[in-house]
């Protein structure tokens, strides 16, 4: 009589907030399936729900409390994780029948949970070989989280008391990870953190063996040894830094970019310009003359992309410290900008605050940022047309044979896109090298070369 082989239980993920966040899900989910899970599209098939959660601003915590109790009516068996497990009483005051709550980064708990919640069903006859890792992203680009935690106490910020001081990994265990995920199909790497700039602090900068040379936990030694890796075609993945403080050293990847050896694009969260308000945020390195470093940077490497994001309404600020703003971001000329209107988040220190900005205010102050900036992207992106720039696609479309696409200058999901025509060649992953036709606020448009 033949073995009937179990039908694995299933798992529904719902991931929300930042690109960490998307990459503690992947970590997450990756164990389950080594433990025979399988994972369910939607809430029908799912045995279990998890519900990784945000808990950085008020409206995420609305955002995450919406998803648990549509996971709780469609489903009804639900893990809450993540950001908002901090906050244990008040998800079980709405929603009692919840089956378990984690705190952020809990891997071993949340998965426990899911064990409680049902059992796995592991068999000889198919889960002898490990599964492969689980990617929430597509194939072509991945997330690689360097560090936990953060050492800074901004004054807007409960990252810190939700996930603690900073935690570097070591540099070969990154780069060990790096090159996988290349070997595997990865053509961009986008490292991410609380605080990239600060890499190796908590490790002394040591350094470790790696391809026989020692590489040092140091953010600029790293991102050398990732700009090293090739994929198996030969091809140079495109490394992108995110969440970089504009200490000093940083200087010193600017260089690594107009070689090539790294995408020429840094993500640093200014958040304001005025000294004053800055002052009052506790934004660490805001003395960094960071308008003379940009000419500088821009002098080294022509093609840099600098995005960043502001918060406005913060206490205190004054129609004088949001026009600062405003003067500073003409004369900065950010490729991509993103702006946020200040919520006073229970336990940041930023609620003590005198001065609160009344919510109408903050509202047009966060139009009038908005719009000053997608003037200036709206000029950058005009002056690109006629030139020919290198692409990433992101997917393609058979039927009108058009394609969407990233330059160097656009991270996925905050940045712009590139639209393609006579592009149905092409297949997601390739890069391309593309003529630009028209641009607008945001968006390229063009055709990739013959």
């Amino acid at each position: 009589m033949a073995t009937k082989i179990p039908n694995p239980p299933r798992v529904g993920m719902v991931s929300l907030g930042c690109p960490k966040a998307l990459v503690d899900s992947e970590r997450i989910l990756t164990k389950l399936r080594a433990d025979g899970y399988q994972m369910s599209p939607d809430y029908d098939g799912a045995d279990v729900v998890l519900v990784n959660t945000c808990g950085f601003l008020d409206s995420a915590k609305e955002e995450s409390l919406e998803a648990i109790g549509e996971a709780m009516a469609e489903n009804g068996r639900v893990v809450v994780t993540g950001c908002m497990g901090d906050e244990a009483d008040l998800i079980r005051e709405k929603f009692p029948k919840v089956l378990a709550i984690t705190g952020p980064q809990q891997y071993e708990q949340v998965v426990e949970a899911v064990h409680d919640a049902v059992p796995p069903a592991l068999s000889p006859y198919v889960d002898l070989v490990p599964q492969p890792d689980v990617k929430l992203t597509p194939k072509h680009y991945s997330y690689v989280k360097i560090s936990e935690g953060c050492n800074h106490r901004c004054a807007f910020c409960i990252i810190p008391s939700l996930r603690g001081d900073l935690v570097s990994r070591r540099p070969d265990a990154v780069l060990r990870e790096a090159e996988k995920l290349v070997a595997g199909g990865t053509k961009e790497l986008l490292i991410i953190s609380q605080d990239t700039s600060a890499y190796g602090l908590d490790l002394k900068h040591a350094a470790w063996p790696w391809r026989g040379e020692d590489r040092r936990a140091h953010m600029v030694d790293l991102a050398a040894a990732l700009g090293e890796l090739r994929t198996p075609e030969g091809e140079q993945p495109w490394v992108r830094l995110h969440y970089v403080y504009p200490y000093p050293y940083v200087d010193k990847v600017i260089p690594l970019m107009a070689e090539g050896k790294l995408t020429p694009y840094l993500d640093i969260p200014f958040q304001h310009a005025s000294p004053k308000v800055l002052k009052a945020m506790r934004r660490p390195a805001n003395e960094a003359k960071v308008l003379e470093r940009l000419k500088k940077w821009r002098d080294i490497c022509p093609d840099i992309a600098v995005r960043s994001s502001f918060v406005v309404g913060f206490p205190g600020e004054t129609e004088e410290d949001f026009q600062y703003l405003l003067d500073w971001l003409t004369e900065a000329q950010l490729d991509r900008v993103g702006a946020f209107r200040f919520e006073p988040v229970e336990g940041a220190a930023a609620n003590d605050l005198p001065g609160a900005v009344p919510e109408e205010i903050k509202e047009e102050r966060y139009q009038r940022i908005m719009q000053h900036c997608a003037e200036i992207s709206a000029a950058k992106l005009q002056a690109k047309i006629g030139k020919t720039i290198d692409v990433v696609i992101d997917a393609v479309d058979e039927e009108t044979g058009g394609a969407t696409g990233r330059s160097k200058a656009d991270a996925p999901e905050i940045d712009g896109e590139v639209h393609l025509r006579d592009a149905g060649h092409l297949k997601a992953g390739d890069f391309a090298r593309v003529e630009i036709e028209d641009a607008d606020e945001h968006d390229l448009f063009g055709a990739p070369l013959a």
